[in-house]
């Protein structure tokens, strides 16, 4: 049972059905004869897609090659044309906390003991001085699924006169994002998060924004140079076609969180509680269990789980989100992240609750030998 898709999705049937259907596409989009045309053609189309998706205008999408390009695309193309200070949420991606590493003037923002943002704290910073200010969120962690109030930090920035980007890629399957009533300046989010194929990614800018390219050449406004992914692109235009949010409900989520709270003691959830969280996600401690130990079991009985987020894993140094929301130290290697579909029926559910159950009654056995 696979519940680990905020790490990756499963390609949807309808776009594995079109990937085939274009596997003879090999053209290159820059070429100026028919079948070139025609690539272009299927970039085009998956673009205003993309677009109307997020309710944008075509032209102000960017295609890269994933959320890692993105962040660095926007945040390291922005800190080159502009001198500014970058404050920025300490639970954010490692692309991001490694972009920021290097800059010159940072400042992490404070958060509460469920990733929250601390908003009195943004005010204090974006009004501490003059110098021009890019903040950095994400819409939601996908680690421990805490959502941020993105409208009103959004709406504080631009008070202040700042430039705010938002990392989407771990919210976008399950957070409508709307351009237009949001008004936020710049966003990213990743293609394999919403059923589509890894390698592709979206960034969006407002137009007067200038941002130094990560990749030079005359592709993708000169910011993001190369000749096009068409599969990838395609493949993320066609997933975003008929997707519909309204539909996710936190149903199977309450379902299994209901579960381990009346039958497996000693266990408790990390971040926000239910209501402030993505409805798919749930980041469980069980006390007294390692965390990757139980993850290896669970997969030994074939339930497929995380320790959090992909991009780190085999990383042996502490999470930086739990490290931020300052979690006790003897629970920190503790934790598993579940995050579902939506789409599992109820026996599944069932069966995987009694396998997590015994799983942790082994390994805590173990430990008291």
């Amino acid at each position: 049972m696979y519940l680990d898709n905020a790490s990756t999705t499963p390609l949807k049937s309808e776009v594995k059905d079109y990937i085939i259907s274009l596997l003879d596409t090999y053209q290159n989009p820059s070429s100026m004869y028919q079948s070139g045309v025609n690539a272009k053609q299927i970039i085009t189309t998956a673009r205003n897609n993309v677009a109307k998706f997020i309710s944008t205008d075509p032209k102000d999408i960017i295609f890269t090659s994933g959320g890692s390009a993105n962040n660095t695309l926007f945040i390291k193309g922005y800190t080159q044309r502009n001198e500014c200070r970058v404050l920025y949420s300490p639970t954010s991606h490692k692309s991001v906390l490694k972009c920021i590493e290097s800059l010159k003037y940072k400042c992490p923002l404070k958060v509460d003991h469920t990733g929250r943002i601390d908003i009195q704290d943004l005010k204090e910073c974006l009004s501490s001085d003059t110098m021009k200010k890019l903040v950095v969120i994400e819409y939601a962690n996908s680690e421990i699924g805490t959502i941020q109030d993105v409208k009103q930090i959004i709406e504080m920035c631009h008070f202040y006169n700042a430039i705010i980007y938002v990392d989407c890629t771990g919210s976008i399957s399950q957070i409508p994002v709307n351009i237009r009533t949001l008004d936020v300046d710049g966003i990213g989010f990743s293609a394999h998060k919403l059923g589509a194929l890894k390698g592709t990614g979206v960034l969006y800018k407002k137009s007067f924004i200038e941002l130094e390219p990560l990749i030079y050449g005359s592709q993708e406004q000169g910011l993001f140079g190369g000749t096009e992914n068409v599969i990838g692109i395609a493949a993320l235009g066609k997933a975003v076609e008929n997707y519909d949010c309204s539909s996710i409900t936190s149903n199977n989520r309450d379902y299994i969180y209901s579960y381990i709270k009346n039958n497996i003691p000693d266990s408790y959830l990390v971040g926000a509680d239910l209501k402030h969280r993505l409805p798919h996600n749930l980041y469980i401690c069980f006390k007294g269990v390692e965390g990757e130990s139980l993850m290896t079991l669970l997969d030994m009985n074939r339930c497929q789980v995380s320790t959090g987020s992909a991009c780190t894993s085999g990383d042996l140094t502490p999470s930086s989100t739990l490290l931020a929301i300052k979690i006790n130290k003897e629970d920190i290697n503790s934790c598993i992240r579940i995050t579902l579909s939506g789409k599992e029926e109820i026996a599944e559910l069932n069966k995987f609750c009694e396998v997590l159950k015994r799983c942790v009654e082994t390994l805590r056995q173990l430990n008291t030998v």
